[in-house]
């Protein structure tokens, strides 16, 4: 049996921040228990936002030939996607939303022309941190991430939403969020 794999996404555009540190804890402990890892840094990829082409294709393919072509593979072949996200402006990133945007030929592919079919199974975590203590943020969020998941054939499966967390680095003040975090990628290691 193939050892399971895991993608982690980072929405983040700050390079080290509470976002990234949540993620690579989180990855950490799943690649310790075994588990395969791949981590995309959105902000450091080339990508258009969606552009609702007219002329889409039907397969549940986007055309636009940019780095999403790189993203496209890893997600279907994963066993387990974590979004990690800041809230900005009451939602996820917007290099987050860019990216879960461009999944629409397949959301189009799958449910519309009925010509897509997600072959596997796969867990959805979604890591996010916020400056505030505002829930319907993280609701706002939390939505799209699981529209996400549900077009990439991902269980929404765990959640860790830290309230408070703003300066770079503030999430240490936090441990719990970060073991939180870290148990979160222990439970990747177990298939569906």
């Amino acid at each position: 049996m193939a050892p399971l794999r895991v993608v982690g996404i980072l929405g983040s555009p700050r390079r080290g921040g509470n976002s990234e540190i949540l993620l690579d804890r989180c990855l950490d402990a799943a690649r310790v228990n075994g588990v395969g890892v791949e981590k995309i840094v959105l902000n450091t990829m080339k990508f258009a936002a969606c552009q609702e082409c007219p002329d889409i294709t039907k397969d549940g393919r986007c055309k636009i030939k940019d780095g999403m072509q790189e993203i496209y593979p890893v997600i279907e072949q994963a066993d387990a996607i974590v979004v990690a996200s800041p809230v900005f402006f009451g939602s996820v990133s917007a290099q987050t939303k860019m990216m879960i945007d461009r999944f629409q030929c397949q959301w189009l592919g799958i449910y519309f022309f009925k010509t897509y079919k997600n072959l596997k199974k796969k867990k959805g975590v979604f890591l996010s941190v916020e400056g505030s203590d505002r829930q319907d943020f993280f609701d706002n969020a939390k939505a799209v991430v699981k529209n996400f998941f549900v077009t990439v054939g991902a269980s929404y499966r765990y959640e860790l939403l830290c309230s408070r967390v703003d300066g770079k680095g503030d999430i240490y003040k936090y441990p719990a969020c970060i073991r939180e975090a870290e148990e979160i990628g222990r439970n990747l290691t177990v298939r569906i």
